[in-house]
């Protein structure tokens, strides 16, 4: 299918976007030339048949947090199509930071580079304070998969989910958009990645979740112990000490 606008041919000509099946083609040609090199990337693949990009509450809160903003409206249907035609080759999420590669009309795939901002020390601190306070079961935080109490601290203002303020990006492509289509297929893949482990999310925010964990489970020891001293001057029951070392 043609399209009238700026392309490669300049602005006015004409210029062919390629189909799901073909951008998933030109792909997996890309990937094979580039193991045959011996550099093995990550690609990202979509679900096929369900009707969201992601399963999890995580990959679907991540998504969530992106299509609220009328910042990123205009651009992210495109990135829809495009991840589900798995044109996202490689993604690799570092600590505050995402590199991809995604698949467009060139043969040559098009470079994209996220960077979100770090939390800083105040936001940081208001944070953990509300976490420690709503954690009720350490299995589940220990076990990576947060406490429903918890949820929305993610969603808040100054929460854990970035503002658009807070997200900065840039792609190979010629697009002159703030937010090209292959940047949008990357920001559901960063969605997918967290259906997959959920602890990348803390990475991606430069936090790290063993240190939750242990601040969590000091705060629950201490606030066990000042319970037990209200109950008894002398002595701790039994239920009190199964539940005390229970946490280890």
């Amino acid at each position: 299918m043609s399209r009238y606008g700026y392309g490669r041919y300049g602005y006015g000509g004409y210029f062919s976007q390629p189909s799901s099946a073909q951008l998933q083609s030109m792909g997996e040609e890309y990937i094979r030339k580039q193991a045959a090199k011996g550099i093995i990337l990550h690609p990202v693949h979509a679900k096929s048949g369900s009707r969201n990009v992601c399963d999890s509450w995580w990959g679907i809160s991540w998504c969530k947090n992106l299509e609220r903003y009328a910042d990123y409206s205009n651009r992210l249907g495109r990135g829809r199509s495009y991840i589900r035609a798995n044109a996202v080759l490689d993604l690799q999420i570092n600590r505050g930071n995402v590199m991809a590669i995604v698949q467009g009309s060139s043969a040559r795939p098009y470079k994209i580079s996220i960077t979100i901002d770090p939390l800083d020390e105040n936001q940081l601190k208001k944070l953990e304070d509300k976490c420690f306070n709503k954690v009720k079961n350490l299995d589940e935080l220990m076990n990576g998969k947060f406490p429903e109490e918890m949820k929305t601290i993610f969603f808040e203002r100054d929460g854990l989910f970035p503002t658009p303020r807070e997200i900065h990006f840039s792609c190979s492509c010629p697009d002159w958009a703030s937010m090209c289509k292959h940047v949008a297929a990357a920001m559901y893949g960063i969605g997918l990645r967290l259906d997959e482990d959920p602890m990348e999310f803390f990475v991606l925010r430069g936090l790290d979740p063993s240190n939750f964990i242990a601040k969590a489970v000091e705060s629950r020891v201490s606030i066990m112990l000042k319970n037990a001293k209200k109950k008894s001057t002398r002595i701790i029951d039994d239920q009190d000490v199964d539940a005390l070392f229970g946490v280890f």
